[in-house]
């Protein structure tokens, strides 16, 4: 099924992987209309057993990763290499770093060494709110704070909110133009 506004549920209660299905409504819009190419990384996994009860039913019964996965989403816009992890929370009040993970905070380091464009996008599901923050920012935050979670305030003075449109549904490349304009 292909991921367009019109079929997509906009009910905001029990979304799971709502940002994640809302930035990839959103990636398929900046492709439709050669704005960007950005897509969502497949996680690298190794299959170890498949139940094959006809050819076109094969189904994965184990599996393992092969490797951690970097971030979420990766492309090009405006000829700049995009790289950016997508995350939720139920907190009202903060985002807790362990829900990214050491491996991609270096990830992102690296991007933004090489000259790319490196973000993460955090939706705060309980207060419907969804917020930009550059790479530097959190970097920024992790080396002078000594907390385990990053406060709200922390995203509305240093981060962009990002607000819901019909199309695209996350605007987040036009945060990234205000960020690298």
């Amino acid at each position: 099924m292909t991921l367009t506004t019109s079929n997509y549920n906009y009910k905001y209660k029990n979304r799971g992987m709502g940002l994640e299905n809302d930035i990839n409504v959103s990636n398929k819009y900046y492709l439709d209309n050669n704005i960007a190419v950005i897509y969502k990384k497949p996680t690298p996994i190794t299959i170890d057993k498949v139940n094959f009860p006809s050819r076109k039913d094969a189904i994965i019964t184990e599996a393992h990763f092969k490797t951690p996965s970097t971030t979420d989403y990766n492309g090009i816009y405006k000829g700049k290499y995009i790289d950016f992890e997508a995350k939720e929370t139920k907190s009202k009040t903060s985002f807790a770093l362990s829900n990214i993970h050491n491996h991609q905070i270096e990830h992102l380091r690296k991007i933004i060494n090489m000259g790319g464009i490196g973000f993460i996008i955090v939706r705060f599901t309980s207060l419907n709110k969804t917020f930009y923050l550059s790479a530097n920012n959190l970097f920024s935050f992790i080396q002078k704070e000594n907390r385990k979670s990053i406060p709200i305030e922390y995203f509305e003075n240093n981060g962009y909110l990002i607000k819901e449109k019909l199309r695209p549904l996350v605007d987040y490349l036009d945060i990234v133009e205000r960020d690298i304009g």
